[in-house]
């Protein structure tokens, strides 16, 4: 996997600026804060990405309150996507899988027709973590928007990675720069992890229609200006974009194929509305199967769905 391609945005016509920049909106979660991103009132979707939050950089203190943990709640029409840079989560689902994720690992949930979980601090409470990563949620495509759920765990070894003049790279999903993650995947896209050394320099790929960029940590230059830690940069299709780093800096590149319009409320996705009302219900009514080992709490439908979705 090379992502320093030969080809360069600055001597291929005008340099490539992005067409909108999101900025982060800070969230209190309970314990700690998350940035959300996605979906922004100027841009619901980037490819199929529907929801991306930044979760910290926090520093969770040994014997944190069972109430910072995201206690048990569904999804449907989605798939889910833990990636941690520091800290660790236990994911519990209602398939019966137990799973801590850490640094660099994948925890890819498809909810497909219904699906529940929950994300415990088990470590944080025992010992103190420092927690730091992004939640993304990836849209079906509408003739998988009903298919049997699913959770796949995939380590270090599954997931391509580059590393040469300051540039480590690995791609999380999907297919770019000549390589093919592991992660099983249901419409075409692409999600890497940069962590660029100040002064190193790399190209986000043109292959796809829609692509966009987000600094987890420091700073970049991308066409003679400078963006920092919480913006999102959405790119037009074309041309691949040149990224330098300012300083040491984290970022995620996102996106691929767009797979059409879709609802989203709480934590429901789909390209129906009749069939989130149906999610609804069926939450309410406690139609929807708890994971075994979490099956003593819930979080309840809250009054205004679209008041805060949960990871």
């Amino acid at each position: 996997m090379n992502s320093k391609n030969s080809e360069n945005s600055e001597t291929n016509g005008a340099p490539v600026m992005p067409e909108l920049v999101i900025d982060q909106r800070r969230k209190d979660l309970g314990g700690f804060e998350v940035g959300r991103v996605l979906p922004h009132a100027r841009r619901r979707m980037v490819g199929p990405f529907i929801f991306f939050d930044h979760i910290g950089p926090a520093e969770l203190a040994r014997g944190l309150p069972r109430s910072a943990d995201v206690r048990p709640h569904p999804h449907i029409g989605l798939s889910t996507v833990t990636y941690l840079f520091d800290g660790e989560i236990m994911h519990r689902d209602s398939l019966g899988v137990e799973q801590a994720i850490r640094p660099g690992e994948v925890n890819w949930m498809t909810a497909g027709r219904g699906i529940t979980h929950s994300e415990r601090f088990e470590r944080a409470r025992a010992l103190g973590d420092r927690l730091h990563g992004i939640q993304a949620w990836v849209a079906l495509p509408r003739e998988l928007e009903e298919c049997e759920p699913g959770f796949w765990h995939h380590g270090l070894d599954d997931l391509p990675a580059y590393e040469e003049g300051g540039l480590q790279a690995r791609l999380i999903a999907g297919e770019a720069f000549g390589a093919r993650s592991a992660v099983k995947i249901a419409s075409p896209l692409f999600y890497i992890h940069w962590q660029l050394a100040a002064g190193a320099s790399s190209q986000l790929p043109a292959e796809y229609p829609e692509r966009a960029a987000y600094i987890a940590a420091g700073e970049v230059e991308v066409a003679g200006r400078r963006y920092g830690h919480g913006q999102m940069l959405v790119f037009p299709p074309g041309k691949p974009v040149l990224f330098t780093a300012v300083q040491p800096a984290i970022v995620m590149l996102l996106g691929g194929e767009p797979v059409g319009e879709r609802f989203i409320e709480w934590n429901f996705v789909s390209s129906s509305q009749e069939r989130i009302e149906q999610a609804k219900a069926d939450w309410r009514a406690g139609r929807m199967k708890l994971p075994d080992l979490d099956d003593q709490e819930f979080i309840p439908l809250p009054p205004d769905p679209n008041s805060r979705a949960n990871p």
